[in-house]
């Protein structure tokens, strides 16, 4: 029954409604069918990955589009944010405008929301209690015009909740044409796509482009002070560094990625150039999967792809805030980075000789995408080569190419 439910968790079964009741009913009447549809799929999501990993390289090196497949809404909408650079220039017009609108003051950013949601908008404002722990934190009624806001929420987190909704609220027309577009194909990733762009705003607000941008520079990238400066979270800092990207007033091209403990990859981006994995099984020599032994430190890695391609790369772990005692914790890593080239402009690359290639990290997208033979973290075979186990020879793992005392490739190992 486990093994069926990750085969129907697939976006592909999304609309046929099957429960865990009828997986049950086909367990105990057909066990055989069941195994069989379990087959399958792995044969299916095994053909699926090797075409995506092959179109990826042949996307990379000939610059055609990606082949169409079925996609989650989280999918459709990272693929969308990537093609746009992450860069919304309407967003952020609209960010300025509030700022004279509204009369906003850096020191006193919440009462002046509040105060032109309630006078301007007319919306009633409560904070308060909704549901506990793991309730909403977030509650907008528009027949009544009330807006709620967890009280669990911290002062930065209110003023970003506040903001998202000023921005659904009065960015209608644009956010309309904004979702609007082709690539998203379907009614959730539409309003997926709604939420992220009005958070994009609230970023926009909280940490506006010309001031942020100037400071960012002035502070040499130091994600902490740039926090403390604007009253904004770890994430919301490295997030608004990836959308510097306006013409002529541009910043570091960044990438960047959150992950959870899993290694599920929950939202990236780049403008690095550098590669990501679409989903999980991203290489596990990556620092931002090491910043989980450090909790709360910001770690720094010199990244080398298999092309020998260099990127300097920043890591630390984001908690996210428990409602209480039986909120069971969340802990999710943020990886930043940039070619190192762009590097010397970051406070984090003192003490770093990034001319050392050698002695940067060799990482790859995914054990499947890298050639690299020598890895003991390899996890799975490359698709690059034919697997080719020697009874007589072990090497760091079943995947790995071990070499002899002589420094040659172990026996039937060669070519």
């Amino acid at each position: 029954v486990v093994a069926l439910s990750e085969v129907y968790s697939d976006g592909l079964f999304s609309e046929h409604g099957i429960d865990s009741a009828q997986m049950h009913e086909l367990v105990s009447t057909s066990p055989a069918i069941a195994r069989s549809i379990v087959t399958l799929y792995r044969a299916f999501r095994g053909a699926r990955e090797s075409a995506d990993s092959l179109a990826g390289q042949v996307y990379d090196t000939q610059q055609i589009p990606e082949p169409t497949r079925s996609q989650l809404p989280s999918e459709e909408v990272s693929d969308y944010i990537q093609r746009r650079g992450n860069y919304f220039p309407e967003l952020e017009e609209a960010a300025r405008a509030l700022w004279e609108e509204a009369a906003l003051d850096e020191d006193e950013l919440y009462h002046g929301l509040v105060r032109y949601v309630t006078r301007h908008l007319g919306l009633q404002l409560e904070v308060t209690r909704l549901g506990g722990p793991g309730g909403a934190l977030r509650h907008f009624d528009p027949e009544r015009g009330r807006l709620r806001l967890s009280s669990m929420l911290s002062p930065a987190s209110r003023v970003f909740q506040l903001l998202a909704q000023i921005g659904l609220s009065t960015l209608r027309e644009q956010l309309d044409v904004l979702v609007g577009q082709p690539e998203l194909t379907s009614e959730p990733s539409r309003r997926l796509c709604r939420v992220v762009l009005a958070n994009y705003f609230a970023g926009a607000v909280v940490m506006p482009y010309a001031r942020f941008g100037q400071a960012a520079r002035d502070e040499r990238y130091d994600l902490e002070l740039l926090g403390h400066r604007f009253g904004a979270s770890f994430e919301q800092v490295c997030h608004r560094l990836t959308s510097l990207r306006r013409p002529g007033a541009e910043g570091i091209p960044f990438h960047m990625i959150r992950v959870d403990m899993a290694g599920n990859i929950s939202k990236r981006f780049t403008a690095s150039g550098i590669r990501f994995a679409r989903f999980s099984g991203a290489c596990p020599r990556w620092n931002v999967f090491g910043a989980f032994q450090t909790p709360g430190v910001i770690r720094t890695q010199v990244s080398v792809m298999p092309d020998g391609e260099p990127y300097f790369c920043v890591a630390c772990t984001v908690p996210k805030s428990r409602g209480g005692y039986h909120e069971p914790a969340t802990i999710q890593a943020i990886g930043l980075g940039c070619q190192v080239a762009d590097a010397r402009e970051m406070v984090y690359s003192e003490g770093i000789d990034l001319d050392d290639l050698d002695g940067g990290v060799p990482v790859g997208v995914t054990c499947r995408l890298c050639p690299r033979r020598d890895c003991g973290q390899r996890a799975f075979p490359s698709i690059r080569d034919p697997l080719v186990i020697d009874e007589n020879v072990r090497g760091p793992s079943f995947y790995t190419q071990p070499v002899d005392v002589d420094g040659d490739l172990a026996p039937g190992r060669r070519g």
